[in-house]
């Protein structure tokens, strides 16, 4: 064991006034952080607040617990505690044995209660460096199986050659640590994935999902834990469409073959952003399936549907993949620095004002993964224009325009062609259509007693065609 200075947490201390003497210990992420930070010289977050109670009965902790605020007992096989202290929701837990049953962390045999000694309760954690504890107060550190030697040489180790098969979700969990933390894995670890990746099919899309966003968003650079994805097998039962890339060469103006130049990409982006990082992740998706000689014709529209397709097999949100498909099938857009005015107005309104900062993050990430020296282009001076349009502040969409499908409906009555109870139709959309575009021609249009004018014209026009 040895000492920390952690500044200990209000939390824990309240709990160690309410606890036995020596029974408390902080477990979990928050162990393993407050290490590596003392390894690495970083302070951590304080978060994770989760604890284990050894030598306490169940009732007795419900009791000492109710003292600090309200409790809820969940799962009751696990003796787990959630308690609410100073607005803060920690879980308080016995130790606990666990033996599997079955496969895929579906089947347990659990044994809980004041007898299970803490080391093995830290057992049935993932990885050696999740498999501390710290006393409290004190902040002596338990490590019966060597966590810290794991942290302290940048190493990602398993205690047991079956960890995976208890628990598949933990290879993701062993990707998105090796990326994020820019740790190795050992070869027994690594062996163990690559016998258990097909029963990564059996972990539920939300939890991969969840997973691979923090691999993905989080990571300096999540190339390190794609490639251990790729190269134990799990990456072919999650995404297989990312390994059609292997090994499809491209074109003069890129060093690598699809896949290497995806992963550049992915890299060259910013981490925390989790929309553009998977945008760069699936922007070349479509081009094993469209490629003919030296091209790859509308592999942005056949990624767009991979997207969907990919992201939704894994149960990411909608909100998110609408986002991410959307900037795949921009992506090749013309950066002509010399478009007409009503152009970049168009091309503003394609990608949509709020996508602009991401679709052009993307265009740069993807020219830096190319893998070849910076060429001149006209990418700088094209989005130069676009954002003083957006300074501008012309109509964007039919809703920034100064007549609504009111002022349509009014006119179509006034004319004698709908009747008083008319409540609209497919005319009045194509009306504020058409009006979009004059004013898209001409912004100084965007104005009621213009637009009102030119509605008459229009409707003057469709009359006749009708005639």
């Amino acid at each position: 064991m040895s000492k920390s200075a952690v500044e200990v947490h209000e939390i824990d201390t309240a709990l160690v006034n309410a606890l036995p003497p020596d029974s408390l210990f902080a477990v979990g992420g928050r162990v393993r952080d407050q290490v590596r930070g003392e390894i690495e010289n970083f302070t951590p977050a304080q978060k994770d607040l989760d604890y284990v109670v050894c030598g306490v009965h169940e009732e007795d902790l419900r009791k000492c617990l109710q003292k600090l605020g309200p409790v809820n007992f969940v799962g009751a096989s696990f003796s787990i505690f959630k308690v609410t202290i100073a607005e803060h929701t920690v879980d308080v837990a016995l130790p606990r044995r666990e033996r599997s049953t079955g496969i895929g962390h579906r089947d347990f045999e659990v044994v809980s209660g004041p007898e299970i000694p803490l080391s093995d309760d830290l057992a049935r954690r993932d990885f050696r460096m999740n498999m501390m504890a710290r006393s409290l107060p004190g902040d002596e550190l338990v490590d019966p199986y060597g966590g810290r030697d794991d942290l302290a040489a940048h190493r990602i180790d398993i205690l047991s050659a079956h960890a995976f098969e208890e628990d598949p979700l933990r290879m993701l969990r062993a990707a998105q640590f090796a990326a994020r933390f820019e740790y190795d894995v050992s070869p027994n670890l690594r062996a163990a994935m690559e016998a258990s990746a097909p029963m990564v099919t059996s972990v539920s899309g939300e939890r991969v999902a969840e997973e691979l966003a923090k691999l993905c968003r989080d990571a300096a650079r999540p190339s390190n834990g794609l490639e251990l994805l790729r190269e134990t097998g799990v990456l072919r039962e999650i995404w297989p469409e990312l390994l059609e890339g292997v090994g499809v060469e491209q074109n003069e103006w890129h060093a690598y073959d699809v896949y290497r130049h995806t992963l550049a990409t992915v890299d060259a982006t910013p981490p925390g952003d989790l929309v553009l990082r998977l945008a760069a992740l699936f922007h070349d998706v479509g081009k094993p399936r469209t490629k003919e000689g030296p091209h790859f014709y509308r592999h942005e529209h056949v990624g767009h549907d991979l997207v969907r397709e990919m992201l939704g097999r894994v149960r990411f949100s909608n909100g998110i993949i609408d986002r991410v498909a959307h900037l795949v099938c921009q992506h090749m857009y013309s950066a002509d620095p010399y478009l007409s005015d009503a152009g970049i107005r168009r091309f503003i309104r394609r990608i949509g004002p709020a996508n602009l900062e991401h679709q052009f993050a993307l265009r740069a990430a993807d020219a830096a993964g190319s893998g070849l020296p910076k060429r001149e282009d006209g990418n700088a001076q094209f989005e130069r224009r676009v954002w003083a349009e957006v300074q501008r502040k012309p109509a964007f969409s039919v809703r920034d325009l100064a007549v609504d499908g009111t002022a349509v409906m009014e006119a179509l009555k006034a004319r004698g062609a709908a009747d008083a109870h008319y409540r609209g139709d497919r005319r009045v959309g194509d009306a504020l259509e058409w009006l979009f575009e004059q004013v898209t021609e001409a912004p100084e249009r965007n104005e009621r007693t213009s637009l009102l004018a030119l509605l008459n014209d229009y409707l003057d026009a469709a009359e006749k065609a009708r005639a």
